[in-house]
């Protein structure tokens, strides 16, 4: 495609998936009483080959023809970063002082027991054809499915959070800090396994010593070397251009900077928005990129995510049992090992409950985990649709179980929108 003909398919695929993305968005809001963001990871596969591929192959083709997709992936990468770094604008360094201890032990706990599974479930799995590639051994295969039973939907986590109005309470700063950790985690692992299948020790070391020393930077230095952003903004009256500007900057170089290491770019603009100063700067900067970010960009992700699932490779009984089992296993991995681990932390069982509801979902870092899996050669088809299937249901699960759980507790104590 020419340089125009990108302009003109970006310019019809971006009104689609905006419209897409809010009329989904709301129609989980009014009827399932999903969180918007839900209804936008949803209005993804419904654009993707899944449902209107399936229904209208021409049509979806024509939507988003292959050449347009590269656009859309830095539109997507740009979105979820820029989102990131708003959340950790918003992040409570004094409630992640108290809660460190119980966030390290949630996280952990949420750890351990997915690897301790994935290595009882992969001696049947790998036997199953089509999983795995032949060149993937046994531990390969144990720790790739581990970090995806691991994973937690750390930017949907922070949107759920967000719109939940508990972003500054003791449970969404504990959920986004374990959550931080735990994805931090399943990053490096999955570095060592693209390491062990060919990629080299330097993608090990590039993940392991590049992000601990970029989050060493981010949280001992960065924080001195910005606060003279806040002195300028109350010289200047408030948060100008120029400082929004240097705010911008410094989100690219960060997210750069975590790319570079084979981890994120989330994790490059969460890292820097905790580091920014608060109070006017931070308030003032959140509201002028918030609307852009969340109307405009984000839906990119969920969208772009879409386009490369396809969830009709699950159409046989020995798939649908296997699918049902790694279903199973993750949520009692993953959710219960975190339940188990606030609650051993000192946490009450209400507050357990709405962490383990909470880390239980996979969301779209999911996908791009086993998009990486199977563009990499680690896993096969059938598998990339089962983990999606898993990415969904534990995604959807999430906001009905917290607000059983937990939804009553907050709104005594005032937690919750009432």
């Amino acid at each position: 495609m020419t340089a125009a003909q990108l302009s003109i398919a970006f310019f019809l695929q971006m009104a689609a998936i905006i419209a897409t993305c809010r009329v989904t968005g709301w129609l989980a809001q009014r009827y399932l009483g999903q969180p918007q963001v839900v209804g936008e990871m949803i209005a993804g596969v419904l654009l993707g080959p899944s449902v209107l591929g399936a229904l209208a192959p021409a049509f979806e083709a024509a939507l988003f023809p292959a050449d347009s997709r590269k656009v859309l992936f830095v539109g997507a990468q740009l979105g979820v970063g820029l989102y990131m770094f708003l959340v950790g604008l918003k992040f409570d360094h004094r409630e992640f002082k108290e809660s460190a201890r119980s966030a390290a032990a949630v996280s952990i706990g949420g750890m351990i027991a997915p690897f301790a599974a994935a290595a009882l479930l992969i001696p049947w799995l790998i036997g199953q054809p089509g999983l795995f590639a032949a060149k993937v051994s046994s531990s390969q295969a144990a720790l790739f499915l581990g970090s995806a039973i691991a994973i937690t939907a750390f930017p949907m986590l922070a949107r759920i959070i967000h719109e939940r109005g508990i972003s500054g309470t003791k449970l969404g700063t504990l959920s986004l800090s374990a959550g931080a950790i735990g994805d931090a985690g399943a990053w490096v692992v999955i570095a060592l396994v693209l390491a062990s299948l060919g990629e080299g020790p330097i993608v090990a070391i590039k993940a392991v010593g590049g992000g601990f020393g970029f989050a060493l930077l981010m949280i001992l230095i960065a924080p001195r070397l910005l606060a003279p952003l806040a002195v300028m903004a109350e010289r200047s009256g408030g948060v100008d251009d120029k400082q929004v500007a240097i705010a911008l900057v410094l989100f690219l170089l960060c997210a750069f900077a975590m790319d570079a290491a084979g981890i994120h770019a989330v994790f490059g603009g969460f890292l820097l928005g905790t580091a920014m100063p608060r109070g006017r700067f931070a308030d003032e900067l959140r509201a002028k990129l918030e609307p852009f970010t969340v109307v405009f960009l984000l839906p990119m992700f969920f969208t772009y995510s879409g386009l490369n699932t396809q969830l009709l490779m699950v159409n046989n009984a020995s798939l649908l049992l296997v699918t049902i089992v790694i279903l199973l296993t993750s949520i009692l991995a993953k959710g219960g090992a975190c339940y188990l681990a606030a609650r051993l932390s000192g946490q009450d069982h209400a507050t357990s409950m709405g962490i383990g509801s909470l880390m239980n979902a996979r969301g779209l870092m999911e996908l791009i985990i086993i998009n990486i899996g199977l563009q990499r050669g680690i896993i096969g088809a059938p598998l990339f649709a089962m983990l999606v299937l898993m990415a969904i249901v534990t995604t959807l699960m999430a906001s009905p179980l917290f607000e059983l759980f937990y939804g009553r507790k907050a709104r005594v104590n005032g937690d919750l929108p009432k």
